[in-house]
């Protein structure tokens, strides 16, 4: 895959995000925050892997995320960014079967973190759009684009034909995660700009 120079920047600032919440995570497991910033960090470095890879940094989004509701259950950005892990997760798996429990656990996800907070607009779309996402997910996977985008399938004539396509296809996961990435992202800068604020000049 090759990474354009803001893919670039991206992929550094969320891997010094992980580092940095994985140090912090060693002096306070407890720190809900932290485990937020981290599950999103991973979250975000999950769309650069191979989909194995991929597949495995998510489960470990989700756990930190998880990890981070056990210590408060009512964290709506970690709920909000759980509902993005378990969809990520379902785009990347192509049996259907086996997608539809990450579907449906992220709109639960999503469907909590409104609750948490009724007025935040990226919450009521991301609740409106997971109600689509498990016809998306067929469409793609029907259409064969799944394959590319999973690497799934054998080598065919027609999946040969098609290679010729697979910018298109890589264009399709990022059109499909892209306002997971762009949010989780925003999420996370916002994260690290408050830890990193200036002390307030005196009067």
């Amino acid at each position: 895959m090759q990474f354009s120079q803001d893919d670039f920047e991206r992929l550094v600032l969320f891997e010094h995000t992980r580092k940095s919440a994985e140090a912090t995570y060693a002096k306070d497991p407890l720190d809900a925050d932290n485990l937020t910033k981290w599950g999103g960090a991973l979250l975000e470095l999950s769309q650069f892997q191979s989909v194995a890879e991929s597949k495995t940094m998510i489960n470990d989004a989700i756990s930190k995320l998880e990890e981070a509701l056990l210590i408060n259950p009512l964290k709506h950005d970690a709920l909000w960014c759980l509902g993005n892990a378990h969809t990520s997760y379902a785009f990347l798996t192509p049996d259907f079967d086996e997608a539809k429990p990450y579907f449906d656990k992220a709109s639960e996800c999503f469907q909590k973190a409104v609750d948490e907070d009724p007025s935040n607009e990226l919450y009521l779309k991301s609740l409106e759009v997971t109600v689509k996402a498990p016809e998306l997910h067929m469409e793609i996977h029907k259409s064969g684009l799944g394959q590319q985008t999973t690497g799934a399938g054998p080598e065919t004539s027609f999946s040969r034909a098609k290679s010729s396509n697979s910018k298109k296809s890589s264009d399709l996961k990022y059109d499909i995660f892209g306002w997971v990435i762009l949010a989780v992202g925003i999420i996370a800068w916002i994260g690290m700009a408050k830890s990193n604020m200036p002390p307030p000049l005196p009067r």
